[in-house]
């Protein structure tokens, strides 16, 4: 395909060419045609005109001929740009571009060229004829050239002076830039300046001040070139056209004052002249030119010479036009097929090769092409090769940290860790919920700014102690006091290091250990409870039968004090049943049944058990709010509405038989626990005594063992849930319970079944 279009192009171009010399051979008959016709009409004069008219003719004719050619030229090789650009053929927009400059610059320099020489020539026919237009001339512009020379040389050297003041009082500093302010404005009034400029040596202009006279349309800052030739330490003078005015600049670095070789910036003064002076020399010298077309004598003379002048002119043009149309199509030629080549390497096809062309920069440029192609497609192998193998280990790495993110955020532990700099790196979802701490509120932040809180202190001193003292391995339990609990924590921490020994940060792992250590304690409370239930019972059965007994033989015979007798025998026998009673308590929480959990209806039970307390407390409204669809799982009935209620009869207690209670339950689908809320309105509970509700033994009531909310923690316990206590708004206490629906049966509950059927074995 290729070649076919080259032999296509070869044929268009031999067409071309054919076209082109019968143009030249016809231009050579006409010139010869037009040239013997203007003879022939004008030879009738003499004989001594022929050779000057012959010139003349030849000249006129060769002159229109070679502009006829030009005109020609030019509009057909424009009228093919126009199309090729239209047709979007690769390397059009260079070629057009080329032929355009090479006419631009083979045209403006021809005819300024062209206009300097009739300038010339004709202030010199002039001054054959008029010695005192000349001196006039040249006194003019000796005059202006001393106005602008001073204005310069002034510019300059007020220039200086600020530039040594400037460096001399240090004003450059940035602290200094309202003294440089002020110092600059006072030198230009001082001075009568036009307008001062302050560069930096980033080229910034740092200010400017302003002669109120010059009017702001009328200035136009430094250009960029001069500021930069000045920061190279060039001090100069510019003269700048602006509009019907003229701006004479005055351009001096700045040194440092610390060292005198670095310039730190850049002074410019300006002067605005009104009124060029130039464009009155101008127009004196058109009243010159208009003086001259006076002299009909100079006019055949000035003719002659103008002919001249343009028929080099229109070679010059000519000549240069080929040219550039020649270079044109031998350089965009081939940067056109570099073009389409690369086109065609951008949608994928590197197979492509080019044919090398003439043994210069262009032959070189493809050659090194073809390399280029052969090293990409070489590359394209090694890349996509190299990319097949990055995608499956990002893809492997990316499954290893979801798997690591989902084990942080499903494990029970509190899990952080901190880097080299002591900023947080890990933050999991444990360590939110038990320390009240968003995860985006602490990654990346020092750990002292995330444990500030008065509750978190021991867990910042533990980070603190292990990083000042270098501890690679430490395990050490320790207490958070929360406001309305506590936990008990144990932490256990490891420095990490990489292959080559650095300190990468530290990990720490801290377990919850509040609900063993409550079981603990409820545990060494029964054994307490068994224990006294043991040693006390048995003596109250013959203490009560021998009071009965002396009560019954002896009050008879008791003639005074009959009623003290019968009193204290009567107080013996109360207080042994309570006694007794309280030893019940006792043997019940120290030998609560296992926990039997089988399927059913929590709302059922919650219905059931507040149907009880609505006939027996008509003065409280007792309220439930179920979960949209009952709750189906496996609990123990008995225990769980005795966990009922004990809450229930603890909040018409606190209400003093006014007031409102309600239940509340819902379910947590992303923890898959069961969620029963038992709010009162009543006086609540102190903060201070929260922590310690739970705790066997402990009571606020005058009448109460302390041993309700006891029983109801180690049910919860004991089916794998968890009760915790908050205030109700605006009044009153609410308590939270939470059981899974799917049980496990907790460790330190076998722990105590294996330890009560050791004992009783």
């Amino acid at each position: 395909m290729d070649s076919i279009q080259r032999q296509k192009q070869k044929r268009e171009e031999k067409k071309r060419r054919r076209r082109d010399m019968v143009i030249i051979v016809v231009t050579i008959l006409l010139v010869v045609g037009v040239t013997a016709l203007l003879l022939y009409l004008t030879g009738q004069k003499g004989e001594a005109l022929i050779s000057q008219n012959l010139l003349v003719f030849t000249l006129i004719n060769v002159n229109a001929i070679l502009l006829l050619l030009l005109i020609y030229l030019v509009v057909r090789n424009f009228v093919k740009l126009f199309f090729e650009r239209r047709k979007g053929i690769l390397g059009s927009k260079l070629r057009t571009k080329l032929v355009v400059a090479f006419v631009g610059l083979s045209l403006v320099p021809t005819l300024l060229m062209f206009w300097v020489s009739i300038g010339f020539i004709t202030n010199t026919i002039e001054n054959w004829f008029s010695f005192k237009v000349e001196s006039s001339l040249e006194q003019s512009l000796a005059v202006v050239e001393v106005y602008y020379r001073n204005s310069a040389e002034n510019a300059l050297h007020y220039a200086t002076q600020i530039s040594t003041a400037i460096t001399e009082g240090k004003l450059l500093k940035e602290n200094n830039l309202d003294d440089l302010r002020r110092f600059i404005a006072q030198k230009q009034a001082e001075y009568n300046l036009g307008v001062v400029e302050v560069f930096s040596a980033q080229r910034e202009e740092l200010l400017r001040i302003m002669n109120p006279a010059i009017p702001d349309q009328s200035f136009v800052s430094a250009d960029s070139t001069i500021v930069q030739q000045a920061l190279e330490g060039r001090r100069m003078t510019r003269i700048q056209p602006v509009g019907d005015g003229d701006i004479i600049r005055g351009v001096v670095p700045i040194y440092s004052t610390w060292n005198p070789k670095d310039i730190v910036g850049a002074v410019i003064v300006n002067y605005y002249n009104p009124q060029s002076l130039v464009s009155k020399m101008d127009s004196i010298n058109r009243a010159f030119q208009e003086y001259k077309q006076l002299k009909l004598s100079k006019d055949p003379i000035k003719g002659m010479y103008v002919i001249l002048l343009s028929v080099v002119t229109l070679l010059i043009i000519f000549s240069a036009t080929w040219f550039g149309l020649h270079l044109s199509r031998v350089i965009s030629v081939p940067i056109g097929s570099l073009a389409d080549a690369t086109q065609q390497i951008a949608h994928g096809n590197l197979d492509i090769t080019l044919e090398p062309g003439a043994d210069d920069e262009i032959g070189s440029l493809i050659s090194s092409f073809n390399r280029m192609t052969r090293d990409l497609r070489a590359s394209k192998e090694q890349v996509e090769s190299t990319t097949a193998s990055l995608h499956a280990t990002i893809r492997e790495l990316e499954h290893r940290r979801l798997y690591i993110e989902t084990l942080l955020d499903n494990v029970a532990a509190v899990v952080i860790s901190l880097d080299q700099d002591g900023h947080l790196t890990t933050f999991n979802k444990s360590a939110e919920k038990m320390f009240g701490i968003q995860m985006e509120d602490a990654i990346d932040k020092p750990y002292p700014d995330v444990l500030q809180s008065e509750p978190l202190m021991p867990l910042r001193h533990f980070i603190s102690e292990i990083i000042r003292y270098d501890l690679q391995s430490v395990e050490r339990q320790v207490n958070l006091a929360f406001p309305d609990h506590t936990i008990f924590l144990y932490l256990r921490s490891t420095m990490l290091f990489d292959a080559e020994g650095q300190y990468l940060g530290l990990v720490i792992i801290a377990e919850d250990l509040t609900q063993l250590q409550q079981a603990q304690r409820a545990f060494a409370w029964r054994e307490v409870a068994r224990r006294i239930a043991h040693e006390i019972k048995n003596p109250l059965t013959p203490i009560k039968l021998s009071a009965q007994r002396l009560r019954k033989k002896f009050q008879p015979q008791i003639q005074t004090d009959a009623a003290v007798f019968d009193q204290c025998t009567q107080t013996i026998i109360n207080q042994v049943d309570e006694l007794k009673t309280l030893v019940n308590e006792f043997s019940s929480f120290a030998r609560m049944p296992a926990t039997n959990p089988v399927p059913g209806n929590l709302h059922e039970v919650i219905e059931e058990t507040l149907a009880l307390y609505r006939e027996a407390h008509k003065n409280i409204l007792f309220s439930f709010k179920p979960h949209p669809t009952d709750i189906h799982f496996s609990f123990d009935r008995t225990q769980l509405k005795r966990v009922l209620i004990n809450l229930l009869d603890n909040a018409v207690d606190s209400m003093e038989n006014e007031g409102t209670v309600t239940i509340a339950t819902s379910y947590n689908r992303i923890r898959d626990v069961v969620v029963i809320e038992v709010a009162d309105t009543g006086t609540g509970i102190p903060p201070a005594i929260k922590q310690r509700m739970f705790d066997p033994y402990f009571s606020t009531k005058k009448s109460g063992t302390g041993l309700g909310l006891a029983i109801v923690n180690t049910i919860i316990s004991d089916h794998g849930g968890y009760i915790r206590v908050r205030d109700n708004h605006p009044h009153g206490a609410c308590f939270i319970i939470e059981l899974p629906v799917h049980q496990t049966i907790p460790l330190y509950r076998n722990v105590r079944d294996e330890k009560d059927g050791h004992s009783s074995g």
